[in-house]
């Protein structure tokens, strides 16, 4: 008999995903993830992504302008890992994907839009 997955457990398991991403991907990992899932979507809350250097960068407008451009790329470019990963853990498929980062908190959002409601999965 197979039990299902509460969402607290689904929600831990997307946490450790994304941590783990972040670090071989992104070259570091968040010092804090946190992750909620609400309806069709899933909210990925991501804190101390910055490197240093990055830090350094965004003290100015155009430096601001270039920490965002190349973490939005790279995270595009990673959308398919992203997107498997999120079939992994749930077991839906991702129908889009949007990001945003703020270089003066070090924070980044991932919000996924699945194809159905978390509670839709099947059992």
């Amino acid at each position: 008999m197979t039990t299902e997955k509460s969402r607290g457990m689904v929600e831990a398991e997307i946490c450790e995903a994304v941590i783990r991403f972040e670090k071989e991907y992104m070259g570091r990992g968040p010092s804090e993830a946190r992750t909620y899932i609400i309806d069709d979507m899933i909210l990925v809350r991501l804190k101390g992504v910055l490197t240093k250097g990055e830090e350094q960068l965004s003290r100015n407008d155009e430096g601001f302008m270039l920490v965002k451009e190349l973490r939005t790329k790279l995270l595009e470019n990673a959308r398919p890992l992203l997107e498997a990963l999120i079939y992994d853990v749930t077991g839906l498929k991702v129908k889009s994907l949007h990001t945003d980062i703020s270089t003066s908190t070090g924070e980044r959002v991932i919000l996924f839009i699945l194809e159905k409601k978390f509670e839709e999965r099947k059992k």
